[in-house]
Formats: structure tokens, C-alpha cells, sequence
């Protein structure tokens, strides 16, 4: 364990906050984690099962928002094995497990819901090429070893991207059937609908093509179509403007998410999402965190790399505003006492410590995370539901 650091309970961290009709008790959410844990049911059909209610059971607190790892829209949206879904009925039951198992502690629990576009292997398409905004392949290989650049995606036809419009929105609705409080629609980390914003993979010529305005229709039709499927206070959309995750670059980051910002927060109330979640620019799936912060002043001709910009834009729609990327005990609270956010999403710290928000509250040193069981493990529980809770520690 670390060092042990002064007590936050009396932080900004844990005043409460209202977030659409719920009333949080403190800023302290669990930003959503792939563990790849879900029961294989059959091909591409995974289903959320006791160990995954067990798993949020654990991360649940009153008043405390969950984020739920990222789930297929549909039998064709995912790129990776155990990726729980949310299109059939045994997915419902079995996300109903999991929706109890935090409800019972007093929680809430978002379902973040995706379409992985590119990133998806042939493999897991019986076959076919995955689907894009244009033909360009990421760099590398897909997770079971395939080139990527050996089977370029499809372009969506128009007719493609409405049908995904309404997946989504489906989705949503199922989600609020298995007892979700709402969604969180995935627009980052270069699945598909972040192949859509970035100018260096997305050079159509048609209506969701070109400008920066067009590049954003799909992201925002998405964002209404599930608004208006389940009710706008039950809707977040994650974004990560400084990412560089599956390949992904942009010619005007700063320009552009701050228009997609702008249509957001202009939106009418019946489709304005509860809040925006957003990946700091310091975060990197591959880069640690110096490397990142180098990279982005050395490629990037924007002086300022920051989510302020947004944030600010998204406070005049008044949008809450949730941030997650390297937070720690350290600079979590400086951040909230800023204005730069409202909410604070920890990933790798709330893995290794289920009881997060009484550690930090409390001063009780952290578990460190085993990124070695971050996937894939044998048992499943190894490095998911087995990390300790320093109560029943003591106890």
C-alpha cells in the first residue's frame, strides 16, 4: 500500500451535486473500465453475470455515480472478446443484476454504450470488413493478430449511419429496462463515432463529410436520437478531444471540439445531455503521462491543450462536466476547486480499490492497481473482485 495522505472528507470532493433528477452525495464517479469479464453465450453474444453484479456491488456507494464499462449496441458493434451487450434479452436480465446490485447500496449506474466501428476485427464480423466513415485502416493489428491495413473498413452508406442512429437509441432504451438511471454514449477514444470527427480518417464528401460541422452530425444526431428515446436528464456523451488512441489525429482539435461544444450546448433542453465526460489531454492508453503532455506540445499547433475551453463552453448550456486521465489523491480536488470540473471519474485507482470513496474520504492508503489483471485472467475474479476493502479488513 502507499503512503497514507490526509483525509478529503471535508474536501470539495464530497459536497454533494445534483446531477439531472439525482442527487449525488459526493463528486467521486467511476469512470467506465473494459475487464472483458463477460460469459460467452454464443459468437459475439456476451452476458453480464454474477461476477460482474458482484464487481459494481463493490464499487457501489450511496449517492455515488458508476459508469459502467463500454457495451455493444448491437451484435455487430464489437471489436473484443467478454465485451458484455445490450440488444438481447438475456443481456437485459443479466445487466438487471448488476443494476440491483448497486441500487441496493444506494447508488446510481450509467450503461456507456458503443459502436467500435473500425477497431472491430473481420473476425468478429463473420468475416466482413468493419465499418468506418472512410476506408482508411488504423495502424497495427487487430487484437487477435490480423493487419489491419490487410482489411480496410467500409465506408457507412447514409442509409448504414441512420440505422446506427437508431441502434443507439435502442440500446438506451434497453438499458433503462435493465434498470440503468441512464447512458453514457461513447464518442472517444476513436471508436466509431470519434472516426467521424478526426479530419486524418474521415474524408467523405457527402453530408457527414468535410467540414468540421458536417464530421460532427453523426456524434450529435446519436446524442438526440437517444435524448429523445429516454429523456435527456439520462444521458451523458463521453469525448476526448486530445486523444491519440486507434490512430486518431485532427488538424484543429481546439476549433473543432469546441463547435461540436457549442452544438451541444445550444441544443434544446429536451436534447441536451445531462452532462459531458471528458478525457484530460495528460491521459494516453500507450504514453505515460510526461510523454503525452511533450507529444501534444510538440504536434499540436493550438497553444492551449486543455479541456477548459470546452468545459467553459459547456457551462453557458449548463451541462455538467465530468472529467477523468491520471486523477489521483493529489490533484483531484485542486481541479473541482478550480471550476474546472464538476465530477471527478477515477478508472486503474477505483479497480484496485472497490472502497475508493471511504479511502480517500478517510485517509486510508491506496491499493495499487495489477494492470496484469486488467483483462483476461484465469480465474475471472483474479485482480477483479478480489482487491481488498480496508472495513472488512479490519473488521
Amino acid at each position: 500500500m502507499s503512503q497514507k495522505y490526509a483525509p478529503l472528507k471535508d474536501t470539495k470532493l464530497f459536497t454533494p451535486i445534483k446531477l439531472g433528477n439525482y442527487e449525488l452525495h459526493h463528486r467521486i464517479a467511476m469512470a467506465p473500465c473494459t475487464r472483458m469479464r463477460g460469459i460467452k453465450e454464443s459468437d459475439g453474444i456476451f452476458v453480464p453475470g454474477d461476477l460482474m453484479a458482484e464487481y459494481y456491488g463493490q464499487r457501489a456507494t450511496k449517492g455515488g455515480l458508476l459508469i459502467s464499462e463500454a457495451t455493444d449496441i448491437s451484435h455487430y458493434a464489437g471489436g473484443y472478446p467478454g465485451i458484455p451487450g445490450i440488444f438481447t434479452s438475456s443481456q437485459i436480465e443479466g445487466w438487471k443484476k448488476v443494476t440491483n446490485a448497486v441500487h441496493a447500496k444506494g447508488g446510481y449506474i450509467f450503461l456507456q454504450i458503443w459502436h467500435t466501428g473500425r477497431a472491430s476485427p473481420p473476425a468478429f464480423l463473420g468475416g466482413k470488413a468493419p465499418a468506418s466513415s472512410s476506408n482508411h485502416p488504423m495502424e497495427g493489428s487487430w487484437l487477435e493478430g490480423t493487419s489491419c491495413a490487410s482489411i480496410p473498413p467500409k465506408p457507412l452508406t447514409v442509409d448504414e449511419i441512420r440505422t446506427i442512429v437508431q441502434d443507439f437509441a435502442g440500446a438506451a432504451k434497453r438499458a433503462i429496462e435493465a434498470g440503468f438511471d441512464g447512458v453514457e454514449i461513447h464518442g472517444a477514444n476513436g471508436y466509431l463515432l470519434e472516426q467521424f470527427l478526426h479530419d486524418n480518417i474521415n474524408d467523405r464528401t457527402d453530408e457527414y463529410g468535410g467540414s468540421i460541422e458536417k464530421r460532427c452530425k453523426f456524434p450529435l444526431d446519436v446524442l438526440k436520437a437517444v435524448c429523445d428515446a429516454i429523456g435527456s436528464d439520462k444521458v451523458g456523451i463521453r469525448l476526448s478531444p486530445w486523444n491519440y488512441f486507434q490512430s486518431t489525429r485532427d488538424n484543429n482539435r481546439l476549433e473543432h471540439w469546441s463547435y461540436l461544444c457549442e452544438q451541444i450546448a445550444n441544443l434544446p433542453a429536451s436534447q441536451r445531455p445531462v452532462y459531458v465526460h471528458m478525457v484530460e489531454p495528460r491521459f494516453d492508453e500507450v504514453l505515460d503521462e510526461q510523454q503525452k503532455v511533450e507529444s501534444l506540445a510538440q504536434n499540436d499547433k493550438e497553444s492551449t491543450v486543455s479541456l477548459l475551453p470546452f468545459r467553459n463552453i459547456l457551462q453557458q448550456g449548463g451541462i455538467t462536466f465530468l472529467s477523468t486521465g491520471c486523477f489521483n489523491w493529489e490533484n483531484s480536488v485542486p481541479k473541482l476547486e478550480s471550476g474546472a470540473a464538476d465530477i471527478i471519474c477515477f478508472g486503474r485507482w477505483f479497480i484496485g480499490n472497490p472502497d475508493l470513496p471511504q479511502r480517500l474520504a478517510d485517509g486510508i492508503p491506496l491499493t495499487k492497481y495489477d494492470r496484469s489483471t486488467f483483462y483476461f485472467t484465469v480465474p475471472p475474479e483474479k485482480g477483479y473482485t478480489d482487491y481488498p476493502i480496508y472495513a472488512a479488513e479490519k473488521a
